[in-house]
């Protein structure tokens, strides 16, 4: 790493926790660069990633159990700062000589924070008169502190809350302060990596966008690239990055499946050929796709076909494209963190993910992944430094089969153009009414049944939509939005006067779990 962004950096090591990225969200914003590795990590290889600080996240196990994960046992000995957070301070505890036992009243969900003594350098503008909310999640608790540590907070039911060893400069938490229900979390851990692990910001837009252009540069030389332009927020600020590094040298395939939202073609074509000089291979492949999907109605069997077909067009494309060397992917780092756990088997929520692990040999083609260490708010962030509308930078996620998992059962090109004008009406009136930034995710879904409805004089016969709003942080669970009455009911007139085929609107008020996001 040679990049001056990358000179101060932090390492956490993961034990399972579900928080564990949120730990690393949460060292980004304090500016500073970070790496996520499983808590097996070999000393040496730690020794080479030279970290300022060194984070131990929480985990689902208890420290005492036989084959209980744990570290290297000179980690603690490297003279590097170190916070343990829940399990993390609860195996830093037991490392020292102290006892972790199971909690005699377990502590799940909000609790008051309390200061004992002084609260010394991670505590610095945490309290709010000797007391802060924080989030609680254990059922072990530090009983015996071991020597030389002093503890620094408590909770009525956890009388060691926080420790420290301000002269080894080793802290440890019982709570979770990168989660969103410990207000002040951030503070605390923006105190652990800048204060005492003194790192000084460095990890901006700014900077993380030169740092790019001209790692890209130096990768690429004179060579050209091809990116698969889908109009989402990865491969929309992929491809302005790697423009502003390489200009002409990049070609970008924008694969019009015919199952895009309204006017999403032109849109992508407008911003990226029009606007930023972009250049951009469009290919209209509707008839190819939904005659593919004809007849299928199993939504694992129409994801795979939609993919599959996908990559072969990108492919028939790539190959009139001359002396292409490289293929850019706008793979991001939970991308990497999820396929690396998939692989090793530490993570317990897993996924494989289409972006990452390497191409098919037939391609013959290099990997360019200028996003792949950051997260989703920070490729929003580098989206609107490098000019992208912030409309096409800030919105919701949208799925790679795009409306072929909108539409239950089969899919046919009625059915879309139906659910593509439900959705922008629903769309549009989340906007103008400032509900779209509140929500984490919205969409219409098509329904293939039909109901009996009345319209004017005249029995009607049509289709029904279902319309999905949810609020999360992270993706993994999800709550239903509260919509007002009178904005559903609004939204419900206008997507049944004005859009033929529809005379009936649902809202959809399942929370994840037990239902998921998606209704496919």
């Amino acid at each position: 790493m040679s990049s001056d962004i990358h000179n101060q950096k932090i390492l956490i090591l993961d034990f399972g926790s579900q928080y564990t990225q949120l730990i690393a969200r949460r060292v980004r914003e304090a500016h500073v660069y970070c790496e996520l590795h499983p808590f097996d990590m070999e000393l040496a290889d730690i020794k080479r990633f030279a970290p300022n600080g060194i984070i131990l996240s929480g985990s689902p196990n208890s420290v005492y159990e036989e084959g209980a994960p744990s570290v290297a046992e000179e980690l603690f000995e490297l003279g590097v700062p170190v916070l343990g957070i829940c399990y993390g301070m609860q195996l830093m505890s037991r490392h020292f000589g102290g006892e972790v036992v199971p909690a005699g009243k377990r502590e799940f969900g909000h609790a008051d924070l309390l200061a004992v003594g002084q609260p010394g350098p991670l505590f610095n503008s945490f309290y709010v008169d000797g007391k802060s909310p924080v989030w609680m999640s254990h059922g072990d608790h530090v009983s015996r502190v071991p020597d030389g540590f002093e503890v620094v907070a408590a909770t009525t039911n956890a009388p060691v809350c926080a420790i420290q060893d301000v002269q080894r400069n080793l802290y440890g938490v019982q709570f979770h302060p990168e989660v969103n229900h410990t207000p002040r979390g951030e503070q605390l851990i923006d105190s652990f990596v800048r204060t005492i692990c003194g790192c000084g910001g460095q990890w901006t837009p700014g900077r993380i966008i030169d740092d790019a252009v001209e790692r890209i540069r130096q990768q690429v030389g004179s060579e050209r690239v091809i990116l698969g332009l889908s109009g989402g927020v990865d491969s929309s600020v992929a491809a302005a990055l790697i423009h502003r590094a390489i200009g002409d040298q990049l070609t970008c395939v924008f694969v019009d499946n015919g199952l895009l939202r309204l006017g999403e073609g032109d849109q992508v074509m407008a911003t990226f050929a029009e606007n930023l000089g972009v250049k951009v291979l469009r290919v209209d492949a509707e008839e190819r796709f939904l005659s593919a999907l004809s007849g299928e109605s199993d939504p694992e069997k129409k994801r795979k076909i939609i993919g599959g077909l996908f990559v072969d067009i990108f492919d028939e494309e790539s190959n009139r494209i001359e002396d292409a060397n490289w293929l850019a992917q706008g793979t991001i780092y939970p991308d990497v963190i999820e396929s690396a756990g998939a692989k090793t088997g530490k993570a317990h929520n897993i996924k494989s993910h289409h972006n990452v692990g390497g191409l098919p040999d037939y391609m013959k083609l290099k990997l360019l992944e200028p996003l792949r260490e950051l997260f989703k708010d920070e490729v929003r962030a580098i989206g609107e430094e490098l000019g992208l509308p912030r409309q096409m930078v800030w919105r919701h996620p949208f799925p790679g089969p795009g409306l072929g998992v909108r539409i239950l059962g089969e899919v046919k090109k009625e059915y879309a153009d139906i659910l593509r004008r439900a959705d922008a009406i629903y769309i549009e009136e989340l906007y103008s009414s400032g509900h779209y930034d509140k929500i984490s995710q919205a969409f219409a879904v098509f329904l293939p049944v039909k109901s009996v409805g009345v319209m004017g004089d005249g029995r009607t016969y049509e289709y029904v939509v279902a319309l999905r709003a949810v609020e999360t942080k992270d993706f993994m669970t999800a709550g239903w939005y509260p919509m007002p009455y009178e904005d559903l009911a609004r939204i419900s007139g206008r997507i049944i006067n004005e859009v033929k085929g529809i005379n009936r609107v649902v809202y959809d008020i399942s929370s994840k779990p037990p239902a998921t996001i998606e209704w496919e």
